[in-house]
């Protein structure tokens, strides 16, 4: 079920940074709720998931899963760009939470 949680944390959060670029900067209403209420939403599940995930995986995977899925919606939706460091960074990033959720830590108890 932490894995669950967790998914839905990170769809949260995606929603909250994408409404958090559309509000610019808190001034747009309507964008700036959405974005404050997947946030508040979000961390609700992400502490539930902390309930059967050790915190290092959970928040290693949240953050890059966030970190990878937010890169594609800057370029797919902002049409913002990504260089090919920015864009080995993120292999990294995933390498090493992929190695973390594997090997880095024992199963919770």
């Amino acid at each position: 079920m932490g894995y669950i949680y967790l998914a839905v944390a990170i769809a949260c959060e995606l929603l909250g940074t994408t409404f958090l670029k559309y509000s610019e900067g808190f001034t747009k209403l309507l964008p700036s709720l959405i974005s404050i209420t997947a946030y508040g939403i979000c961390f609700f599940f992400f502490s539930k998931s902390m309930q059967d995930i050790n915190l290092s995986v959970a928040y290693a995977t949240w953050s890059a899963l966030g970190l990878v899925i937010t890169t594609f919606i800057s370029f797919a939706v902002f049409k913002e760009g990504i260089t090919p460091a920015g864009i080995a960074g993120l292999i990294l990033i995933v390498a090493g939470v992929i190695i973390l959720n594997l090997l880095g830590t024992p199963a919770k108890s």
